[in-house]
């Protein structure tokens, strides 16, 4: 691979390209990606790292996967577009959707494509607001989200995410969106005597349902696993006990899947775990690997119900001009069978046991407060007190050292403050693991070398 000069390419992307969360002092040396093959990156440089977040948790099957290409290229060049609105339809979106019938949970039959997760989760929330006017309940609008969950940043799935940063130059939000706490384990507040965290974080969702009427309700939405919040988590009595708090108040669930799914946690979707069935599913991401844009939700068989049998004049007038394209569900397709030929949900459920034991080695450090994860998703947070729990001094920038350390080591990923995220692509051996504890046990004696 030859190595390029960056200096101009930088400039050009200085004056001509925004970037997602874009500030000048985040951007004045950029990684120039050239290359990616399994878990590894290279940069133009020609240096290789570890991609330690699978680049935004959606390189599930691993870079340079050529099957991925040669299945885009075989379709481009038969079909690379059609309009699936009603009335066309193709062959790829078709099988796809049959596919996923068959691998999610066995209320949700239906599917509706989209071009990524922000765009599933406004089409799951005009879905539930569609729902209940077709059955007679128009004031069932608000949709109850949970602090720390992030759903997209377009303006309903903004209003949606629980993280004030995403609001505050982009205010007022979308009105009928409200939060409550998030099941964090490590720092949940409110539990009463007699109480688990997973009843105590269900009774505030009731106690908010309650709080807002039940007449104007019309969801509740929530990552299985909270992913960009901080690898979050819930205890296992969580979600049965939300499953019933949704049910006694005829509030769908939404399940925002679109990290946890396809194979990240070790099965097809995470609700799995907890023997948990959602009225709708996002998805997104993981689908194709990231190979190319393709969302989408599904839907309970009620739902479906629910738009079929509308009058032609209620129909569910809702559009994207890419959903359903030909080329990525091609793709989507192709992922899948990646996945299942070479046994990937069970070797990220076996890879994401190891990584979460290394990880826990590394509370031998005196600043880890809380090693936690699900699968291939993990996280190492840091603190400045573990006894108190009390979170480091700010002005230390902690976190961004130890990114910084990491980096340096060739290993990059994300953080979130002092919350250190680990998300590699499921195709991660023993020893790539092993690489990643060891390089974010370097990084950390270089930051906060200080014992427990």
């Amino acid at each position: 691979m030859a190595q390029v000069s960056t200096v101009d390419l930088v400039k050009e992307d200085q004056e001509h390209l925004f970037h997602p969360l874009h500030h000048p002092a985040d951007h004045q040396s950029p990684k120039v990606w050239v290359k990616g093959e399994g878990i590894y990156l290279w940069d133009a440089e020609g240096r290789q790292y570890i991609d330690g977040l699978a680049c935004l948790w959606n390189v599930n099957v691993g870079h340079g996967r050529r099957e991925l290409a040669e299945v885009a290229a075989t379709q481009m060049a038969e079909l690379a577009y059609c309009s699936s609105y009603a009335g066309a339809t193709n062959i790829p979106a078709t099988k796809l959707a049959s596919k996923l019938a068959s691998l999610a949970y066995p209320s949700l039959n239906t599917v509706y494509f989209t071009s990524g997760g922000a765009e599933s989760n406004e089409s799951a929330f005009k879905t539930a607001r569609f729902y209940w006017k077709a059955n007679g309940k128009p004031d069932k609008v608000k949709v109850i989200a949970r602090q720390h969950g992030y759903h997209g940043v377009t303006l309903a799935a903004m209003s949606a995410t629980g993280m004030a940063p995403y609001w505050k130059m982009f205010e007022p939000r979308v009105p009928n969106f409200v939060h409550v706490q998030a099941p964090y384990p490590y720092r949940f507040e409110g539990v009463k005597p007699g109480e688990t965290i997973g009843q105590a974080a269900a009774r505030q969702l009731e106690e908010k349902i309650l709080e807002e009427g039940q007449d104007t309700v019309a969801a509740f939405i929530a990552e299985p696993v909270q992913g960009a919040g901080g690898v979050l988590v819930p205890p296992d009595d969580y979600f049965p006990h939300i499953r019933r708090v949704c049910d006694k108040y005829e509030v769908l669930f939404i399940a925002d899947e679109v990290i946890t799914g396809f194979g990240r946690t070790g099965s097809w979707f995470a609700l799995d775990r907890w023997g948990v069935e959602p009225d709708i599913m996002s998805f997104a991401k993981g689908v194709t690997s990231g190979y190319l844009p393709l969302g989408g939700i599904m839907i309970s068989d009620a739902i479906r119900q629910a738009v079929l049998s509308a009058k032609y004049e209620d129909r569910w007038m809702h559009a994207y001009t890419y959903s359903g394209h030909p080329t990525c569900c091609a793709v989507g397709l192709k992922n899948i069978e990646i996945m299942e030929k070479e046994g990937l949900l069970k070797h990220a459920g076996e890879m994401g046991a190891r990584l979460l034991r290394g990880l826990k080695t590394l509370e031998e450090f005196a600043a880890v407060g809380d090693v936690r994860g699900l699968g291939l998703m993990a996280a190492v947070e840091l603190v400045g007190d573990r006894s108190t729990k009390a979170p480091t001094d700010p002005t230390l920038k902690i976190g961004p050292r130890v990114q910084d350390e990491c980096i340096k080591r060739g290993l990059y990923t994300r953080i979130r403050g002092d919350i250190i995220m680990l998300c590699p692509a499921l195709v991660i051996r023993d020893e790539e693991v092993d690489r990643i504890v060891d390089t974010l046990r370097d990084a950390l004696q270089a930051v906060v070398p200080e014992r427990a």
